[in-house]
């Protein structure tokens, strides 16, 4: 009875067990989950993530309908990006710090810039003018850092700076920064129910 229960919880979480360690044992698979004791009992221990409900979006206008979708299609297609960029900035952070030199800190910047320059270059450059102003604004939201900080950090103030002159020419500006509650409540309401798999 035992086993079953641990069975049954293994498949209702199977998302979450998949990224457990594996452990095979007479050569079945086993999961190893974090566990919790309570009174001499040994509790698994799973955390899952926050789901927030939203009630289904209601519009007063086909025009407001075809608009808020054509918010969501460009988010759709840029959100993966500033997901992308905080995992990076996460991964050049933390390879950064151990470096010991100036040299071998700009010598690894400027890898990784070309590694991700050659892998996303063509896919960036197909963005709208809109999807550009929106992507600057969710790296700000997924980052904590405007795209402005993230270059003066990475690259220099004359290089930010020049980039933010080629932003101001699109109509943009790379210090933007992400409202969640105010002129960009929408962008966040969308995001929460992209998250959920409700759009």
């Amino acid at each position: 009875m035992f086993k079953l229960f641990f069975i049954i919880l293994f498949f209702l979480f199977t998302d979450v067990a998949y990224n457990q360690t594996r452990v095979s044992v007479d050569g079945k698979i086993y999961y190893l989950v974090d566990a919790i004791v309570e009174n001499g009992d040994t509790i698994p221990y799973i955390k899952l993530r926050e789901i927030i409900i939203l009630p289904p979006k209601v519009f007063t206008s086909k025009k407001q309908e075809q608009k808020y979708l054509r918010l969501v299609k460009n988010i759709k297609k840029v959100y993966p990006y500033a997901k992308l960029a905080r995992n990076k900035m996460y991964e050049i952070h933390n390879n950064v710090i151990v470096l010991n030199t100036e040299f071998e800190k700009n010598k690894y910047i400027k890898v990784a810039e070309k590694e991700l320059k050659n892998e996303f270059e063509d896919e960036l450059k197909d963005l709208t003018i809109t999807q550009g102003k929106l992507l600057i604004k969710l790296i700000d939201r997924e980052t904590g850092q405007t795209t402005y900080e993230i270059v003066k950090e990475l690259r220099g103030s004359v290089e930010a700076f020049l980039w933010q002159s080629v932003a101001r020419i699109f109509g943009s500006s790379l210090k933007t920064e992400f409202d969640s509650e105010g002129e960009d409540k929408m962008i966040e309401d969308i995001i929460v129910r992209i998250d959920n798999g409700q759009i």
